[in-house]
């Protein structure tokens, strides 16, 4: 296993490697003049970039949380930039050739002179076979000119998406509105509203102000319940303990309920459940509560497997009266096939953040029967919710942040 590892590391480190000097080359070499201030600064950007990413992505293995902070910030910054950067200019790639064939102004001012009358087109030297015909290789001007607006053009595009989606995630996530018909809610509890947020990843980026801005949109919404379906934090109860505490704030008549996430078995999952519970939020542990129109349960997380604390729907659905509506908290939309098996009519999850990054949403699909959104499976219904945070990058393209009120609706209304 730690040879497999160390051949992973390599492989990953090698490919950084090369991808930067792809860059160094596209964005600095071709660009610049040798000995040129860009050239340098250029040379050391390539350098000192990936080594911030690196630092980034082992961060949470190396360092406490504020000494990550200085390797978060701009090592995954980069990460979300480089991916769009590489792919812009992947497209500037496919119009190299064609703008370096476009007709310079200057072959086509050498085109339209006309030849003197004792001019031989076949002599040497003549205009057909010059540098300045059009058919001619491209000078070395108009070779840096191409050059430059490719680079810029994908900075360019990169910096603009980054920075789009980087604002969405750091203004904080918007209120979604989704109703659920259940064939078994009774009539009384039609119109129950659930809070629905997941996802939140606080740690060495997102912070208090992140809290509290959730906790401010989900409170102003005033739902009947509140649901935070797993990956609160990334990292310790000492380290981000105080960025939670405005969860405390939390208000809906039936309270505020949490299941754990995959995230939460890194940084140590009991603790957690312990704090959260101070806090005034009511872990559900492979458990379930009775409510009003409905049981509300909750599973703990997949992750929880290897240390012994995994989901248990029997002890979490066993012994209910199937009679009434279960709506489930599942951290991943992956437990549906068993929450089918056991009778459960709702549930609700996070997990994906939709993708996050454009287009990672095609690689989520691959490993998750639902990205985002509601669909039916039998006779469950799943709801994914696309997560309030962001992991790594504080960045999200095409997959907005967003915290869901899912209102429930009864047939029998």
């Amino acid at each position: 296993m730690i040879v497999l590892v160390v051949l992973g590391a390599l492989l990953v480190l090698a490919l950084l490697i090369l991808i930067h000097r792809y860059l160094w080359r596209r964005l600095v070499r071709d660009v610049s003049a040798p000995g040129g201030l860009w050239r340098r600064a250029g040379t050391v950007l390539a350098v000192a970039l990936p080594v911030l990413a690196v630092g980034a992505l082992l961060g949470n293995r190396l360092f406490p949380i504020p000494v990550q902070r200085w390797f978060a910030w701009p090592g995954f910054l980069w990460l979300a930039v480089l991916l769009y950067l590489m792919m812009a200019l992947a497209v500037g790639e496919l119009l190299r050739p064609l703008l370096l064939r476009l007709p310079s102004r200057r072959a086509e001012t050498v085109a339209a002179v006309p030849a003197k009358e004792d001019d031989d087109p076949s002599a040497e030297g003549s205009p057909a076979d010059s540098p300045a015909s059009p058919a001619a290789a491209p000078s070395p001007e108009r070779r840096l000119f191409v050059a430059r607006a490719i680079a810029i053009g994908a900075s360019g595009t990169a910096a603009a998406v980054v920075g789009t989606g980087a604002y969405g995630v750091l203004r904080g996530p918007r209120l979604k509105q989704v109703t659920v018909p259940l064939a078994k809610l009774p009539a009384r509890a039609h119109g129950y509203r659930i809070a629905v947020v997941s996802d939140i990843h606080l740690g060495p980026i997102l912070g208090r102000a992140h809290t509290q801005r959730i906790v401010n949109t989900i409170n102003a919404a005033k739902p009947d319940l509140i649901a935070i379906v797993g990956d609160l934090v990334d990292g310790s109860v000492p380290e981000l303990g105080r960025d939670a505490e405005p969860l405390a704030q939390l208000r809906a008549p039936d309270g505020a309920f949490f299941v754990t996430g995959n995230h939460e078995y890194f940084s140590g999952a009991a603790p957690w459940v312990d704090f959260v519970r101070e806090l005034g939020v009511h872990p559900l542990q492979n458990a379930r509560v009775e409510l009003g129109g409905f049981d509300l349960a909750g599973i703990n997380d997949i992750a929880g497997e290897r240390k012994g604390d995994g989901p248990d729907f029997g002890k979490a659905l066993g012994d209910r009266d199937p009679a009434r509506t279960a709506v489930l908290l599942s951290h991943q939309p992956v437990t549906i096939h068993d929450a089918v098996r056991h009778g459960v009519d709702l549930q609700l999850s996070g997990h994906t953040h939709g993708g996050q990054l454009w287009p990672g949403n095609f690689l989520a699909e691959l490993a998750n029967p639902t990205v985002a959104g509601l669909e039916r499976y039998g006779d469950t219904q799943l709801y994914v919710t696309r997560g309030a945070g962001a992991w790594g990058p504080p960045v999200r393209v095409g997959a907005p942040s967003d915290i869901t009120i899912v209102t429930l609706a009864s047939l029998q209304a």
